[in-house]
C-alpha cells in the first residue's frame, strides 16, 4: 500500500500527547503513509473513564467532521484513545474506515499470543476496556485488564515514575496471568512499547502503531 493518508485524532485536548502519538504513527507508517495528527481545542485534557469519554465526544466529532468534509485524500481515520472513544458512532457514519487504537491493539495482541493482558492507567478505565473487549469478541483471549495507577498526564511528565509503575504491572502480569503478550492501554504509552518489548522479551503492543499497520492493510479510498 502506497501514498496512504491517515487522519489520527487524539480525542483529548493535550497537544503534547498528540505530538507523541504522531511520532509513533509516522514511525509505524514509514514512507508509505502520510499522517495528519490532530486534537480538539476544547474538552478534557485526559480521558480517564466514561465521564471523560462522554465529555470528549463533541470535540472529537467536530474535528472528525471538519477534516473528512474538507480533505478527500483521507483514506482512514484512527481514534487515538485506548478507550476507543466515539469509535462505533463514527464507524456508522464515516465514508472511510475508522480504527480505534484499543480495537487494533486487542487484535494484534491476540495474533501475537494465545493469551494477553492489558496494562492501562487508572482503575476507572478498566470497566470501559473490559466492555470493549466483549464488543470486539476478544474477552476470552484477554487474561486481565490491569491498572498501573498512572494518571494519563503523568505520562507527559518525564520526572514522574509512570514508567516504573507500568513496568511493575507488566512484571506482575507475566507472573500471574499466563500470557505471551501485553497491550499498553493508553496512547500516551506509545513511546514505551519497543523498550518494554526488549526488557520483558515478549510482544508489548502499542495501539497507535497497531492501528496504523491495520490501516495500511486496507484498500485506498479513491485510488
Amino acid at each position: 500500500m502506497t501514498d496512504a493518508h491517515f487522519l489520527v485524532i487524539n480525542p483529548n485536548s493535550t497537544a503534547s500527547m498528540t505530538e507523541k502519538i504522531a511520532i509513533a504513527a509516522r514511525q509505524a507508517g514509514g514512507a508509505a503513509s502520510r499522517i495528519t495528527a490532530v486534537n480538539p481545542e476544547d474538552g478534557p485534557a485526559a480521558i480517564q473513564g466514561p465521564e471523560d469519554g462522554t465529555a470528549a465526544l463533541p470535540g472529537l466529532f467536530k474535528v472528525f467532521d471538519q477534516h473528512i468534509q474538507n480533505d478527500p485524500s483521507i483514506d482512514a481515520v484512527i481514534i487515538a484513545c485506548f478507550d476507543d472513544t466515539g469509535l462505533f458512532e463514527l464507524k456508522e457514519r464515516s465514508p472511510v474506515p475508522v480504527i480505534g487504537i484499543g480495537e487494533a491493539a486487542y487484535h494484534i495482541a491476540s495474533v501475537a499470543a494465545p493469551k494477553f493482558s492489558v496494562v492501562t492507567t487508572l482503575s476507572v478505565s478498566v470497566p470501559v476496556l473490559e466492555h470493549n473487549l466483549i464488543l470486539n469478541g476478544l474477552a476470552a483471549r484477554c487474561a486481565k485488564v490491569r491498572a498501573s495507577d498512572v494518571a494519563v498526564l503523568e505520562l507527559e511528565d518525564p520526572k514522574s515514575n509512570a514508567r516504573h509503575k507500568i513496568e511493575n504491572e507488566i512484571a506482575t502480569a507475566l507472573q500471574e496471568d499466563g500470557i505471551g503478550a501485553v497491550a499498553l492501554g493508553c496512547a500516551g504509552m506509545a513511546d514505551l512499547a519497543d523498550d518494554l518489548s526488549r526488557k520483558f522479551q515478549i510482544p508489548v503492543i502499542d495501539g497507535v502503531a497497531s492501528a496504523v499497520r491495520l490501516a495500511q492493510a486496507l484498500p485506498l479510498r479513491n485510488r
